[in-house]
């Protein structure tokens, strides 16, 4: 067999593996769906809020809620004392340009 044949195989094995994996996972989701909307109901009915991904620093529990300069508490400088801060992007806020941010935040001077 050339090797050309063989790498043809493997390529046409995973392919058809990759396309197994986004069926099951098609029909998962369809048969999960009265499930995840009693979920959305009980959510919306207690009023419950986002989801908590990690449970060691503020910014990381809820980034949609964490103000700009929470990550650099100590200092500027400062490395990340929790792991989880490695695992998220920083705030789109705060890899835009800071001309927009000029009236946003307040200097603790």
């Amino acid at each position: 067999m050339r090797p050309s044949t063989a790498a043809l195989l493997v390529i046409g094995t995973l392919s058809a593996a990759a396309a197994g994996i986004f069926a099951v996972a098609a029909q998962s989701t369809a048969a999960h769906a009265p499930r995840l909307e009693a979920t959305r109901d009980l959510v919306e009915r207690l009023g419950l809020t986002d989801l908590a991904l990690f449970t060691e620093a503020r910014y990381t529990r809820h980034p949609t809620q964490a103000d700009l300069h929470s990550a650099l508490q100590d200092h500027p400088g400062g490395f990340d004392h929790f792991p989880s801060g490695s695992l998220l992007p920083p705030p789109a806020s705060l890899t835009r340009p800071h001309a927009p941010l000029a009236g946003k935040t307040t200097s603790p001077d």
